[in-house]
């Protein structure tokens, strides 16, 4: 079994590659050919703990193992460590393993993308980023290289942050910015990406009625970065029902009407008039997609 590397995992994974392995992920779901079970989650010593997440279509197995340490930071190791293990579903033949932190990066912003095709947007002229981290990194990357995102402001908790990555995206052709007054910027973009580790709403609830929003930051019942009146006047989209009914704390703290809330693997476009909120916990079939797709492009890491 071939282990790659967090760069020889990122090359596995172009962006545009990623996002059509998603979108026939969730058709695949749809048609009953793929499933995941539920998380499990196991203590360990020191605080830590292990979360195993396996999934399954009629092909490959995946299974995505995590531990986390808070303690870790202290004694100069990873807080989080992840790998992803691909296997055949007709021999349990190990077939490959992957960096997990690269891989879930990749996965989760190229989902934004796939999710967001989804609800029927296509593009973006204008896109505001709150974050500066490797969700929003990931994010920045993928939107530039799929969409072609002409304008990007970033905001940040830390300024510093969002002009370094500013700075990285403007090295990549993209006019990007750091701004401060967050407000302004959100009326005016037509995309707003949140990937923050905030408790409360970070997103201003004034955004244009044709703004599509994605929250991918917030991953407890208790953690929010959409502000409840924004989430109830929005058409709401999910990469799991089951899972965003227990960790979605944006949808939670709104007191959505779930039944008008659509799952991925099911959604139709949007009407116009009102924005589009995608939101995403996880879910194991991501992972599987991912590593399905290494696992295609096996002969340039065989090279």
């Amino acid at each position: 079994m071939r282990t790659l590397s967090a760069e020889e995992t990122a090359a596995a994974l172009p962006w545009g590659a990623l996002v059509e392995a998603l979108l026939q992920m969730f058709e695949r779901e749809r048609r009953g050919e793929a499933h995941a079970s539920p998380r499990t989650s196991v203590a360990l010593a020191a605080g830590g703990v292990m979360l195993l997440m396996p999934a399954a279509d009629l092909r490959f197995a995946a299974l995505k193992t995590v531990t986390v340490h808070a303690a870790n930071a202290a004694r100069g190791l990873p807080v989080v460590q992840c790998n992803v293990t691909l296997m055949d579903a007709t021999t349990g033949t190990r077939l490959l393993a992957m960096d997990g932190n690269v891989l879930t990066a990749r996965r989760t912003a190229a989902l934004s993308l796939a999710a967001a095709i989804r609800a029927g947007r296509t593009g973006t002229a204008r896109m505001l980023l709150i974050g500066a981290g490797v969700q929003a990194c990931a994010h920045a990357e993928a939107f530039a290289q799929v969409w072609g995102i002409r304008r990007l402001e970033i905001h940040a908790r830390t300024q510093a942050h969002a002009e370094e990555l500013a700075r990285r995206m403007r090295s990549l052709d993209v006019d990007a910015s750091a701004v401060a007054d967050l407000a302004v910027a959100a009326k005016e973009a037509d995309l707003i990406v949140a990937a923050t580790s905030s408790q409360d709403p970070v997103v201003p609830p004034q955004v244009r009625p044709d703004a599509t929003v994605i929250a991918v930051g917030a991953y407890r019942a208790d953690m929010a970065e959409v502000p409840p009146e924004l989430v109830r006047r929005s058409a709401v989209f999910v990469d799991t029902l089951e899972g965003a009914r227990g960790e979605a704390g944006d949808l939670i703290r709104a007191g959505i009407d779930w039944s008008a809330v659509q799952a991925f693997c099911n959604a139709s476009p949007a009407r116009e008039g009102r924005p589009v909120l995608v939101k995403t916990v996880g879910h194991a079939l991501w992972d599987l997609a991912a590593a399905q797709l290494a696992y295609a492009n096996r002969q340039q890491w065989q090279q």
